[in-house]
């Protein structure tokens, strides 16, 4: 798969969540995590992410806003309840793209909104826990960027010749 990605929290208040978030990025092959105006301890971090995501991927914490500096062709992309939010069920995923999470008991910032070139919400009945939207996302991303087979009709996987056809869908199986 061409292109990259990248997750990050605006104003996330509890390590545990950060963590999960960085653990999470880094088990789906983030290119790099970031936050904005965290409150945040990275020993505490570390308790929720035992992957330890700082040692093999690249962190950006910055102050605010205005400190936030992405790649030129990177799509900023905001996970958010909001009415005219697309459905993520029904998002085109950018091939380079930046998403941002809102902090918990909370959302993302007008500013931030502003600064997005989408904004996209998971068709849930109430929000989930940001480290959730954060997986949920990027499995979301993993499946509809393609490099898996069409799914059966019938229940259970794919009937496959051979091993070997799995290769050419870049499956780790």
């Amino acid at each position: 798969m061409r292109g990259y990605f990248a997750i990050g929290a605006e104003g996330i208040s509890k390590p545990m969540n950060l963590g999960a978030i960085l653990r999470t990025a880094h088990a789906f092959g983030a290119s790099f995590a970031f936050s904005v105006n965290a409150h945040h301890r990275v020993r505490e971090i570390n308790d929720a992410d035992t992957s330890k995501s700082m040692d093999h991927l690249p962190y950006y914490g910055w102050d605010g806003l205005d400190d936030m500096l992405l790649p030129s062709n990177c799509q900023l992309v905001g996970i958010e309840l909001t009415d005219d939010a697309v459905e993520l069920p029904s998002f085109r995923h950018p091939k380079c793209a930046a998403y941002v999470f809102g902090r918990e008991r909370g959302s993302l910032t007008a500013e931030m909104q502003e600064r997005c070139a989408h904004i996209v919400k998971i068709p849930t009945k109430f929000c989930v826990n940001v480290s959730v939207a954060c997986a949920v996302t990027l499995y979301d991303r993993t499946v509809s960027m393609g490099g898996y087979p069409e799914r059966p009709l019938m229940p259970g996987g794919p009937e496959l010749k051979s091993p070997d056809s799995w290769k050419k869908f870049g499956s780790h199986r």
